[in-house]
């Protein structure tokens, strides 16, 4: 693993895009996003951890989306637009006071693209260039343009024909919908484009990016949890039919996400060991059993497209031998989380002195609630053993936590951002459970001020994390 990112200790910060201040609503891909790339250059972070990119589904969550090759277009920056000649400030201006919504300028922005690749040569090669070797596009643009002429009515209720994906009546659908599908292509290079050149800009300040990757696929439902477990109405992979051509489905899904970024989380990571199935008809997720997965045969081919060093495994949960010695096989570091080690005994994986270096340490993520109101919400007792194992330290909550997380021994390090601003309850990301008011926190500009910077960048250094 010397090429990999593994090969030093680093640090990163922990922020999906949609989190970055914007006065359009959320947060996206323009100026705010070159400016916490400066903020995490400055703090001598090397690593900014993002979460799936993907087009979400009503309830905003970047775990049920609707391609697992698109980018989501309320991530598109629009005064990269108005750059450009696509947008003018008085409809940045709607926009920004709540008059418009960020679809109306998308959809304003897409004729006046057209009209360029009219004009301009290089312009019309470089979008055609592009959309052909999106082999997704197509189907992606047709599937989206239908569900949205149909008021985001799920496929499975569409005319029979459609949902059978007969020629015919996908070729009346394309011809009459043809216009949104061109918006739709338009916007999927513009969130392409925007992607590459904060790529590049990162990469210059030292810093890479890290994505994630759901196991399973939307199929028009939204993550359900229970007393009875997990039911979240994703539809289970044929894994014998994905074996016969040697995953190429999973190769091309892989590819895309290393397009993006230089390392990949493989979300729940234990099915591919096995998954548990539920009957449709099953009133609980009690009534399931556990089904195998072609670990092996699909990780050989998954590290194989993306490279060595380049996949993480989130492994937590209850997570038997037979995943961790999968994952111990390929080499996949896996995750830590500092809010899970102060249950139970000293033998607690996630306690700092039982830590391996092929990991990524946590103070927790975007399931959790923030460091600080994690530790508030403990009884007396359990912040006395949490104050006592970090050593009764002067400083307040959560930098104890952040200082833990940097000392330990596992190569990388990352923090949410509310940790380092050292926010509250009020302002975690998402809480599990609950179908409305998540994946909308933002922070404010002015949060990343120099002080915090400077006291970030010397952790970073006093613990080893600032690769020469």
């Amino acid at each position: 693993m010397s090429d990999s990112l593994f090969a030093t200790r680093r640090a990163g910060v922990l922020l999906h895009p949609s989190s970055l201040p914007s006065p359009f609503g959320s947060g996206d891909l323009g100026h705010a996003a070159y400016r916490f790339v400066e903020f995490l250059a400055g703090a001598g972070c090397t690593v900014w951890q993002v979460l799936p990119l993907g087009p979400t589904h009503e309830d905003l969550s970047p775990y049920d989306s609707t391609s697992v090759h698109a980018g989501n277009p309320r991530l598109i920056s629009l005064d990269w637009l108005r750059d450009r000649g696509l947008l003018d400030d008085g409809e940045l201006d709607a926009v920004r006071s709540g008059e418009r919504a960020r679809q109306w300028a998308l959809d304003a922005a897409s004729p006046r693209f057209a009209a360029a690749c009219a004009h301009d040569a290089a312009t019309a090669s470089a979008f055609a260039a592009w959309c052909g070797k999106c082999e997704w596009l197509e189907d992606y643009a047709l599937f989206t343009a239908i569900r949205e002429a149909r008021g985001a009515l799920p496929w499975y209720r569409w005319e029979p024909a459609l949902r059978v994906r007969e020629p015919g009546a996908l070729a009346h659908a394309a011809a009459e919908l043809a216009p949104r599908i061109a918006a739709l292509r338009f916007e999927q290079y513009a969130f392409a484009q925007q992607w590459t050149a904060l790529r590049h800009y990162a990469h210059g300040h030292g810093v890479r990016l890290f994505g994630d990757i759901p196991i399973f696929v939307a199929h028009d439902s939204t993550d359900y949890f229970s007393a009875d477990g997990q039911r979240w109405g994703n539809p289970h992979y044929a894994w014998d039919v994905m074996a016969r051509d040697g995953f190429a489905w999973w190769r091309r899904r892989m590819a895309s996400q290393r397009e993006r970024f230089d390392l990949v989380r493989i979300d729940h990571f234990r099915g591919f060991e096995a998954c548990w199935h539920i009957p449709r008809a099953a009133d609980s997720a009690v009534h399931g059993h556990w089904e195998p997965a072609p670990g092996e045969a699909l990780l050989a081919a998954l590290v194989e497209e993306s490279g060595d060093g380049t996949l993480v495994a989130e492994n937590l949960g209850i997570i038997t031998p037979q995943v961790e010695q999968l994952r111990e096989r390929f080499g996949l570091p896996g995750m830590l989380i500092l809010q899970f080690a102060f249950d139970g005994d000293a033998r607690n994986t996630y306690l700092p002195h039982n830590h391996q270096q092929l990991n990524v340490v946590y103070t927790g993520t975007h399931d959790n609630d923030t460091s600080l109101g994690w530790f508030e919400s403990l009884d007396q007792a359990a912040r006395a053993r949490v104050t006592e194992y970090l050593g009764a330290p002067g400083e307040p909550m959560p930098w104890p936590l952040v200082r833990a997380t940097l000392a330990s021994v596992a190569r990388l390090a990352v923090l949410p951002l509310q940790d380092v601003l050292g926010l509250g309850s009020e302002h975690r990301m998402n809480l599990p459970g609950v179908a409305r008011g998540n994946w909308t926190w933002q922070f404010r500009e002015e949060q990343l001020t120099p002080a915090l910077t400077g006291r970030l960048r010397a952790m970073v250094e006093l613990y080893g994390r600032k690769p020469a």
